[in-house]
């Protein structure tokens, strides 16, 4: 049986007590029945790693000090965002996942995409990876599928080892929740982009500000909470609902007034700030759990 959905009124209601610090309304994701939801999510933690139960108690155990520790940081602007780099955008297009918890590539694959434009200092640079490649591919190597999501270090070590080829070689398809990596062009190993590594930022912030400051985007993982499917505006706080899971972004730049990441989501432009949102720091363990910066990336340029 289909569980309850969070009422969108219940959700108004804990914003106004709340001062309203963002905006709720129907969205291309609220629209859905939660099942259909959850398979926009994605993200699995490794074995070695907290479970989302365990994160979830940690981020609000170390709410305060974590807010604290976020303002103001020494050797970092007070402000970035890689899509206004002195009028320079080095962020690439929203996309969308679909019904399908492939939050993982879309995640590690924006963060390299725009890791790309930055290491190149060329915001025109056009370049577009195969999401599909990544997960329908070598996440299916590592036996994930649409139900059980994957995890991005798994992705990050693909990149490494196989790397990932453009999206013409291999087109993300909505709709398609089963694939088998048929259909990939037999020449795919002449354009794929690898890194050299990656390197982990986890519950360090000063770390994560100065990474996107100086050197790129940061893949985040983080809780997702009934009621982010109704956001449309404004800065993220987790008020009312359940978790429904974990998912995988990229953090494309932050703000310290009044205390903000910015990050790029893979629901399409329906959602969100055009499909991006902007999230309290220390929210949903989003600067706390599995946070991960790419190093130098080859086969560019």
């Amino acid at each position: 049986m289909e569980s309850e959905k969070i009422k969108l009124e219940d959700i108004r209601r804990a914003l106004s007590d709340a001062g309203d610090p963002w905006e709720a309304g129907v969205t291309s994701l609220s629209s859905l029945p939660p099942s259909e939801q959850k398979k926009r999510l994605g993200f699995t933690p490794p074995a070695d790693e907290a479970t989302i139960e365990e994160a979830e108690q940690r981020w609000r155990s170390m709410e305060m000090s974590l807010k604290a520790e976020a303002i103001g940081i020494a050797g970092v602007p007070a402000a970035y965002d890689l899509r206004d780099v002195v009028g320079k955008n080095f962020v690439t297009p929203i996309k969308d996942q679909g019904n399908c918890g492939s939050c993982v590539s879309f995640g590690t694959v924006a963060t390299v995409e725009s890791q790309m434009r930055v290491q190149l200092s060329n915001p025109d640079l056009e370049v577009d990876l195969s999401e599909a490649h990544m997960f329908f591919c070598h996440g299916r190597d590592r036996n994930a599928n649409c139900d059980t999501g994957w995890t991005p270090n798994q992705a990050f070590d693909a990149f490494k080892s196989k790397g990932v080829t453009n999206e013409s070689c291999y087109p993300y398809q909505l709709g398609l929740s089963k694939r088998d990596c048929s259909g990939l062009c037999s020449n795919w190993t002449e354009s794929a982009v690898k890194i050299t590594g990656y390197t982990n930022l986890t519950r360090n912030i000063a770390k994560i500000k100065k990474w996107i400051s100086t050197t790129g985007p940061v893949c985040a993982c983080l809780i997702v909470y009934e009621d982010f499917f109704n956001y449309k505006s404004g800065i993220y706080k987790n008020l009312t609902g359940n978790y429904v899971g974990g998912h995988c972004v990229a953090i494309v730049g932050y703000n310290d007034d009044p205390g903000y990441w910015i990050c790029k989501n893979s629901w399409g432009t329906n959602w969100g700030e055009q499909g991006f949102f902007r999230i309290a720091y220390y929210q949903c363990a989003i600067d706390t759990w599995l946070d991960n910066g790419v190093n130098e990336i080859e086969n560019i340029g």
